[in-house]
């Protein structure tokens, strides 16, 4: 089981928001269970579960774990394929989020539409690893500061972009023969009050958001990855050219 897996076929994500077959889904990321084991849980009778579960494994959510003998009848018992699923922009590709529609470091939606680029490219690049049977050289960084005052958020800011911009300077070879295009990202946001990530709709209460000049405890992210660019690769798998990368990345 992958601890997780990117959603990006449209009929596959409405079946995994379906409150029924969500249910079905944690429970079987929990353990492999028969349609039987599940009608319990979920208090639906086991037609109804083996009618959602054929539905999830046509979309690849869930998959057969093994079969066993119960009296007269064999009993398929399931499992999710991943731990936790992420759904991919390009389920809603026409309305996708676009980066370079503007550009505003400050604005917390452009960050938003980052992340989603973010997601929509990481997830085509490991679905054409998997095809391609190779790995994925990835990186990521994720951490907390806290910083006393807003001034001080200002300045690790001015820092962070200067110390970065210069690696970038440094490291960038656009005329390298065989060079492989990256794109690094880099967020600061406020961090979430664990009970906020609990109930996404207390994000919209007063105590949610950070107050301008309050201080606030921030998450620094720096990410780096693959990426399929204009004129580099026109597919996934076109973007991962090397053979081997160092163990434990994938």
């Amino acid at each position: 089981m992958l601890d997780v897996t990117v959603i990006e076929d449209a009929e596959a994500a409405a079946v995994s928001l379906d409150p029924i077959r969500a249910r079905l889904l944690a429970e079987l990321a929990a353990g492999p269970a028969s349609a039987a084991m599940l009608a319990g849980k979920v208090g639906l009778p086991r037609q109804k579960v083996n009618y959602h579960l054929k539905a999830l494994e046509r979309h690849g959510l869930v998959e057969l774990a093994g079969e066993r003998r119960k009296g007269n009848v064999t009993e398929r018992l399931m499992r999710a394929t991943a731990a936790s699923y992420v759904i991919s922009p390009l389920a809603l590709a026409a309305v996708q989020p676009d980066p370079d529609r503007f550009r505003d470091q400050l604005s917390a939606r452009w960050l938003l539409a980052v992340g989603a680029r973010l997601v929509r490219d990481v997830g085509a690049l490991i679905t054409g690893a998997a095809k391609a049977r190779k790995r994925l050289a990835t990186y990521a960084l994720d951490g907390e500061v806290t910083f006393a005052s807003a001034a001080d958020r200002a300045a690790f800011i001015e820092e962070l972009t200067q110390g970065v911009g210069a690696l970038i300077r440094k490291y960038h070879d656009g005329n390298a023969e065989g060079g492989r295009d990256h794109r690094i990202v880099v967020a600061v946001h406020p961090t979430l009050k664990p009970e906020a990530i609990a109930k996404p709709e207390a994000i919209a209460k007063p105590e949610a958001i950070a107050k301008p000049g309050a201080i606030a405890k921030s998450e620094a992210t720096v990410t780096p990855e693959v990426t399929v660019e204009a004129g580099a690769a026109s597919t996934p798998e076109a973007a991962l050219g090397v053979d081997s990368t160092p163990p434990g990345q994938d």
